[in-house]
């Protein structure tokens, strides 16, 4: 990827408000592009959804569909950024497997599965392949934000404030940013990727909607860890009998440790992300399954080291929101990118920069993903 700096005379000053993926790869590329950017964060970087995720990558997988484009080359400006900045130590980066299963400790495992490898020994129904090392690819997302964002504050001097964004106000030909840390932050522009909290600003309420979907996951420190390979699980679980299904998937990591995550639900969001607690119910599944799956992965031999939740954002229409806000000149969205948000992040970052300092985004076509596809809804958030 070139690191060339394109002349923009005044330098431009944008705020971008969200620190995780998403608010990072957009202060990135932006800073990149020349611009002056200040990073306001709410907590701690990448300590929401962008923290807790499993960080899977996939090329294809959103195929035949307004989100493909987006998808393919976000996975390729992964890849690139991964030889930027060492991912593969840095940040776990990896090309890896992906294959279904259906998981049932009824099951009995088949010695002769040329589909699943050795590690995967318990209940476990192999199913296909739905991946290879061509197309499916991991990382460990909250390193990847740290990375990414330790580069953009070394190399491009962006500014990060700590602090809760309470309103933001178009005022002439900029932007103020009220922080309830360091009042009045002013700007040029202003990028809101604030995830499942953006629909919180009032400036926002009635011109699209932005909700979480709670999920649950846990991480494993098994004590063979040279024993997991890079193969990722996606898998389904009647928990009881005649119960609907759950798809809990498994995400082993180059650091050692197991991801394995379960479904989402609708929830109210709290006040902020450190107010996200997981329920012992919920996790305890993940434990159960995690057991089923691998012997490797069972109590009495790996560790329990996290158990946790977050909030995917997510839109009514399931597409992400990246635009310019309707009626708000200079004040921009991306959010709702829903399970989605790890891949997506490199391709809507570099997408916004050109958009706020270009006035249009050549590296993805965003007209599918205007703000403006909902001016005529109204919302009780």
């Amino acid at each position: 990827m070139e690191d060339t700096v394109s002349q923009h005379q005044p330098q431009k000053r944008v705020v971008v408000c969200g620190g995780g993926i998403i608010g990072v790869c957009t202060a990135y590329f932006l800073s990149k592009k020349g611009a002056a950017v200040t990073l306001i964060e709410r907590s701690s970087i990448a300590c929401a959804a962008s923290g807790k995720a499993g960080g899977f990558l996939a090329l294809h997988m959103c195929d035949d569909g307004p989100l493909s484009s987006l998808a393919r080359t976000s996975f390729d400006l992964h890849r690139s950024l991964a030889e930027e900045l060492n991912g593969a130590q840095s940040y776990g980066y990896r090309p890896l497997t992906a294959v279904t299963v259906s998981i049932d400790e009824s099951e009995q495992m088949s010695n002769n599965s040329n589909i699943l490898p050795p590690w995967v020994d318990g209940g476990v129904k192999p199913g296909e392949i739905i991946g290879t090392t061509e197309t499916t690819a991991q990382i460990h997302p909250q390193l990847f934000t740290r990375a990414l964002l330790a580069k953009a504050v070394a190399e491009y001097d962006v500014k990060v404030v700590i602090g809760k964004v309470k309103s933001v106000a178009v005022e002439g030909d900029g932007v103020m940013v009220n922080v309830d840390s360091s009042g009045v932050i002013g700007g040029d522009a202003v990028v809101l990727a604030l995830g499942p909290w953006t629909s919180k600003l009032s400036e926002v309420l009635d011109k699209f909607r932005v909700y979480g979907k709670k999920v649950h996951s846990i991480v494993l420190e098994p004590k063979d860890a040279e024993a997991i390979t890079a193969h990722a699980l996606f898998g389904t679980y009647y928990p009881v009998q005649g119960a609907d299904p759950i798809d809990p998937e498994v995400y082993p990591r180059p650091t050692g440790e197991v991801y394995i995550c379960g479904p989402s639900v609708e929830a109210e969001i709290p006040d902020g992300p450190e107010l996200v607690y997981p329920d012992p119910e919920s996790t305890q599944v993940l434990k159960k399954v995690a057991g089923i799956v691998s012997s490797h992965l069972k109590e009495a031999n790996a560790r329990v080291t996290t158990e946790q939740a977050c909030y995917m954002p997510c839109t009514d229409d399931e597409l992400p929101i990246i635009g310019e806000v309707p009626g708000m000149n200079k004040c921009y969205v991306a959010s709702g990118h829903g399970c989605w948000g790890i891949l997506f992040g490199p391709a809507t970052g570099a997408a916004m920069a050109e958009l706020v300092l270009d006035g249009h985004a050549s590296t993805v076509d965003l007209n599918c993903f205007t703000p403006t596809r909902f001016a005529t809804d109204k919302y009780d958030i």
